[in-house]
């Protein structure tokens, strides 16, 4: 028996891993210490009513025989699927019920869909960058190389026609940096990947913090995209689906063998998301539902507006925050981001994520989310501003 000796070559900890670790040895030895979390990027409001009233709806289904459902289309019923259609065609973007692809989240996607590619293949990610790209390329042992996202840039790097790649990664608004491209940016990247016939991985976690029309939500919108890119979207942070799992991936008919391939791995694989769950995550595409989600995501996007008024009123240069539910901070004094991180723990208990932990140009920086209850934020640039005098 041999194993795959590729995951010898990963960090050995998972970054948050490293940050709860820290977060519970600080609690041990100061129990009466509160500490509040600006770290993980993991949602506090609760779901709202008309997906509760949808799983409420559902489960009863479950329980009577004329309505009972066992194994569904490991594809995604076709209800969600034509409610997400529906949702896409608002931004004129036409789909095909085949090319969408229900999961229980973009991270599992953006993990599996390698299943389609060969080792061989050289990735290419941005750095800094969400670590799960990387750490799932490493560990089937293909080549990674690195774009440089910098201050200089305003962390959108842009194709460099002398790098030769197979599989490119995109995350637009960006995790960890909260940076958002511009239609003419991507583009770029998509006339990029269509001369060296390359796809891009297209990850729209985040869209729905976008508030400005002239910024693409979907790499569909950009014309060619269809020719070369495959898109992951997920309701964790749209709809509160953190702990309740859904997303789904879209894989256009024109990426003819990519689209068959899906369906032959997701088939073999993946049994489906539960039939309550895509019951729920079809109210989120409903009337009432994109009403209150819209709500929630505005409650959040006040947090982040809480927190770079802060950094402006400290004088403290960052990114993101406006149409991304992350702000990315330099680092003040020269500190390191795990010193900082440190810094802030030990001085005023407020949790974030240190940039390192997201690549080699992360260093020096810091990222918070918006994602607490706006009490704790406030408190917690309450306690950010006495720290640095303001």
């Amino acid at each position: 028996m041999n194993i795959n000796e590729n995951y010898l070559n990963l960090e050995q900890s998972y970054l948050f891993s490293t940050i709860a670790k820290k977060v519970i040895d600080f609690s041990a030895k100061n129990p009466d210490k509160k500490i509040i979390r600006l770290g993980i990027g993991d949602v506090t409001l609760p779901l709202c009513k008309a997906v509760i009233e949808a799983l409420h709806k559902a489960v009863d289904e479950m329980g009577v025989q004329e309505t009972f459902r066992g194994y569904g289309p490991e594809q995604g019923y076709e209800f969600l699927q034509t409610a997400i259609k529906k949702y896409y065609l608002k931004r004129n973007v036409e789909l095909n019920i085949n090319e969408i692809f229900i999961s229980d989240g973009a991270k599992s996607d953006l993990g599996n869909i390698l299943d389609l590619f060969s080792k061989e293949n050289t990735v290419l990610v941005p750095d800094p960058v969400y670590p799960v790209y990387v750490d799932t390329n490493v560990m089937a042992g293909r080549k990674v190389i690195f774009s440089n996202a910098n201050r200089e840039n305003e962390f959108l790097p842009m194709p460099d026609a002398s790098q030769k790649v197979d599989i490119i990664y995109i995350c637009s608004p960006n995790n960890p940096t909260g940076a958002v491209y511009s239609k003419e940016q991507l583009k770029k990247w998509v006339d990029y990947a269509k001369s060296i016939k390359a796809i891009i991985l297209f990850d729209a976690a985040y869209e729905c913090f976008i508030s400005d029309d002239k910024l693409p939500k979907s790499i569909y919108e950009i014309e060619g995209a269809k020719e070369c890119a495959i898109e992951f979207c997920s309701l964790s942070k749209t709809a509160g689906f953190t702990g309740t799992r859904c997303g789904y991936t879209i894989v256009p008919e024109s990426l003819d063998k990519l689209n068959k391939f899906w369906l032959r791995r997701q088939t073999t694989k993946f049994n489906g998301v539960p039939y309550i769950i895509q019951r729920a995550a079809e109210a989120v595409f409903s009337e009432s539902g994109q009403k209150e989600i819209k709500e929630n995501i505005q409650y959040y996007k006040e947090n982040a507006k809480i927190i770079s008024e802060t950094l402006d009123k400290c004088g403290i240069w960052y990114t993101g925050g406006k149409h991304s539910p992350y702000i990315w901070l330099k680092c003040p004094n020269g500190m390191s981001s795990w010193e900082f991180f440190d810094y802030m723990l030990n001085n005023i208990q407020v949790v974030g994520t240190p940039g390192a932990g997201f690549g080699k140009n992360g260093e020096g920086f810091f990222r918070l989310t918006s994602f607490g209850s706006k009490e704790n934020t406030i408190e917690a640039m309450e306690r950010f501003k006495k720290l640095f005098k303001i």
